[in-house]
């Protein structure tokens, strides 16, 4: 098996088993809404059902399109990715790393869509009562952390590519 694969077997599967096994203890320890505050006035564990995308982005439109569009959209995103990564390099580590992340990410937050039909959410950070982000989780974490890093790569790559053109 190529490289490649064992990283996004391992760090897919790592991320896969963190996320999936906390949203088991806040859904099995946690009643809905229920706060516990971690940091005072920064950081709760909250337990919430959400029913759109990130940031509760489609989760008051029509249930039956809700649930296509969340059941259908992430084998699509599964397949895409795997594309991709099929043409990265083994020594594209960095890479390799965003990808996976993604790709756990996805099958984090997809196996409670099918599941319970929303996402469990837990991280609640928020700034003495004014300023508050909606609550996400590691699945969230890692898709979010994985695609900032494919966008720092190809700033790289571009500044790298320009910095070659102008010296020639």
């Amino acid at each position: 098996m190529k490289k490649k694969y064992i990283w996004l077997l391992a760090i897919a599967g790592f991320l896969i088993a963190l996320d999936q096994g906390v949203k088991m203890f806040i859904h099995t320890h946690f009643h809905l809404g229920e706060s516990v505050s971690v940091i005072p006035n920064f950081f709760n564990l909250t337990y919430v059902r959400n029913f759109g995308a990130a940031f509760g982005f489609l989760a008051e439109s029509h249930p039956s399109f809700r649930e296509l569009f969340f059941l259908s959209m992430p084998p699509i995103a599964l397949v895409i990715i795997l594309g991709i990564l099929r043409g990265v390099k083994d020594e594209d580590t960095k890479q390799i790393i965003a990808l996976s992340s993604i790709f756990g990410g996805a099958i984090g937050n997809y196996i409670d869509r099918l599941r319970f039909r929303y996402v469990i959410d837990f991280l609640d950070f928020h700034l003495y009562g004014r300023w508050s982000w909606p609550a996400f989780n590691i699945a969230d974490m890692a898709i979010v952390g994985g695609v900032g890093l494919l966008l720092l790569l190809m700033l790289i790559e571009n500044k790298k590519k320009e910095k070659s053109e102008s010296a020639t």
